[in-house]
Parts: structure tokens; C-alpha cells; sequence
């Protein structure tokens, strides 16, 4: 049974549904302990008084901040945890937004919402489905452990997702990279037609049960291999980067071995109402249906089933 690790209520308008908030990821990466090189010693880390050499307790360890040169401003925990935004258990939606307006730059990690206690499902499932059927999302803020954070809250299939944002601020602007593609052109002509042809031929719907963390795997296998003695496998170097000069060439030869490649094209329903409005709605985005974001599901259903 998975742990809630935080609890509140989402509200929107006059309506508060007591929820708790579950981890929606688990992180696979493999962690390591230090050790000496040579030896079987484990490397500890110690906090350290860097005048006397002498350690020190975690409890009398305040934080500090840089004002000047040399210059530092402390502070206890007990007044940061004062000053912490609203000390709220609430999911307070301010506006709902269209999903499609929002950049995915913007997301930064995953979570369910979930009804605390069964009595309370009858309203989280209005909610759910209303933001369905708009293709909407709530943006709110909330405190957890300390930390205010911006969220968009989105439904999927019935269970609602919270997804912390990043605020506008922690942005970075792209000009900061552009330096290497400022005043260049993307070619035209054959080139351009050539590079369309590849990513056509290399489309296929979105299945990320088909992605595995290999690495990980790797990783995994390696630590089996030399607990057994065995010969560790080295990967082959990256490819070297495409002169300018043969582009034509690589993209030719992209196309060419691509040919044979069956290209996954969906099936359509026999019945129309059998899909999500997820899934109904993205068929809408390839049959190309303009305004579909402020279809109703029917009104939807009926552009799908004319434009089909």
C-alpha cells in the first residue's frame, strides 16, 4: 500500500475535498558507498569546524548567508520554519487553465492526489471529470516540508495528478544558449524534404512501456559481473559528429534504412465512446479539429467521427 506524504484539501470556489498526495515516480538509480581506493574502507563524512578541526553537533548548526564581503547574515531554523509560506494544508486553485497552453519546460515532478477517505470520492470524481471533459488544468499553490511550490492539477484517467512547476522566474532564457545557432539557417529545399522524410518515416505513436533505463541495467550488470570475476564489456565510442559537407549524404542513407520499417498506424475505435477523452482528444489533434479544446466530450465525438 503506498504512503501518503502529505494530506490537505484541494479547493476550488467554495468546495474543499480533503486529499493525501502520493509519489508517482520511483528513481532506479544505483547508489554507491565511497570507499578508499585499495581498501575496504568506507569514507565517511564528517561536519567540521573549520577553525578548530573539531566536529560539531547537528543541532547547533544554523544556516548563513553571504551580504558582503566577508559578511554573513545567520539564521535559526526556528525562523525560517516561522516565516514559511502559510504553513497551509490547502490545494487552493486560483484558475484553470487549458492543458495545451502549458509549456512542458514548466513541469517538474509527478504526484497522485487521492480522496483521503471513500466519502469523499463522490466530489473528487466531479472535479476529475470536469477537467476531462474541458481539458483543463487547476493551478494552485501549496506548502509541503517547508517549501512553497506552484502546481498545475490535471486528471488522467479518472485519478488526479498534481505536478509541481517551476515559477516563471526559474525559467532560464534561451538566449543564454543561442550563441551557436545565432544568424545560422536551416537549409531549404532537398535538405529540408529529406530531414521531414526521416522523421516521418521514424514516427510512431507514444508507447513508453517500449523505454527502459538501460543504463541502470548496465550498471546492474556490471556490479554482477565483477562480484563474479567475469570479463567487463566495454560500449563502443559515440558516433562522430556529421560534417556540414555530407549531410545530404547521412540523411539519404537515414531515409534508405529506414524502408521496410512498419510504420504503427492506430486503429480506429468501433466506438467512439469507448475512449478516454485523453485519447479522444488527441485523435481530434491529428484529424487536425480546430477549437476542440472547448469541445464538450459529444460535441467532440461528433467532430471525430465527421472528420474520420
Amino acid at each position: 500500500m503506498a504512503r501518503a506524504i502529505w494530506s490537505g484539501a484541494i479547493s476550488f470556489g467554495l468546495v474543499a475535498i480533503p486529499v493525501e498526495l502520493y509519489s508517482a515516480t520511483s528513481d532506479h538509480t544505483v547508489h554507491f558507498n565511497q570507499f578508499q581506493r585499495g581498501t575496504s574502507d568506507r569514507i565517511r563524512y564528517k561536519r567540521v569546524n573549520e577553525r578548530t578541526g573539531k566536529e560539531v553537533d547537528y543541532s547547533d548548526i544554523v544556516k548563513g548567508r553571504e551580504v558582503g564581503d566577508g559578511q554573513f547574515v545567520l539564521v535559526e531554523p526556528d525562523e525560517l520554519a516561522d516565516i514559511a509560506p502559510g504553513r497551509s494544508r490547502t490545494i487552493d486553485i486560483d484558475a484553470f487553465v487549458d492543458l495545451d497552453e502549458i509549456d512542458p519546460i514548466f513541469y517538474q515532478k509527478t504526484y497522485w492526489l487521492a480522496p483521503a477517505k471513500k466519502e469523499y470520492a463522490r466530489p473528487y470524481a466531479l472535479l476529475a471529470k470536469a477537467m476531462t471533459e474541458s481539458n483543463r488544468a487547476g493551478i494552485a499553490t501549496f506548502v509541503m516540508r517547508g517549501k512553497q511550490y506552484l502546481t498545475a492539477v490535471r486528471a488522467r484517467d479518472g485519478i488526479m495528478a498534481l505536478e509541481t512547476m517551476y515559477f516563471a522566474d526559474e525559467i532560464r532564457d534561451p538566449a543564454e544558449v543561442k550563441e551557436t545557432v545565432e544568424g545560422a539557417k536551416a537549409p531549404q529545399g532537398k535538405e529540408l524534404k529529406m530531414a521531414t522524410s526521416l522523421i516521418e518515416s521514424l514516427s510512431e505513436a507514444w508507447k513508453p512501456e517500449n523505454y527502459r533505463d538501460t543504463y541502470t541495467d548496465k550498471v546492474n550488470k556490471l556490479i554482477e559481473d565483477k562480484a563474479q570475476g567475469n570479463e567487463i564489456v566495454v560500449e563502443a565510442e559515440p558516433p562522430e559528429a556529421t560534417e556540414v559537407t555530407d549531410l545530404m549524404e547521412a540523411l539519404r542513407r537515414s531515409v534508405e534504412s529506414t524502408k521496410g520499417r512498419t510504420k504503427q498506424q492506430k486503429k480506429p475505435p468501433s466506438n467512439l465512446s469507448d475512449l478516454s477523452k485523453a485519447e479522444l482528444d488527441e485523435r481530434a489533434r491529428d484529424l487536425e479539429i480546430k477549437g476542440r479544446s472547448k469541445m464538450n466530450r459529444a460535441q467532440l465525438e461528433k467532430a471525430v467521427a465527421k472528420a474520420s
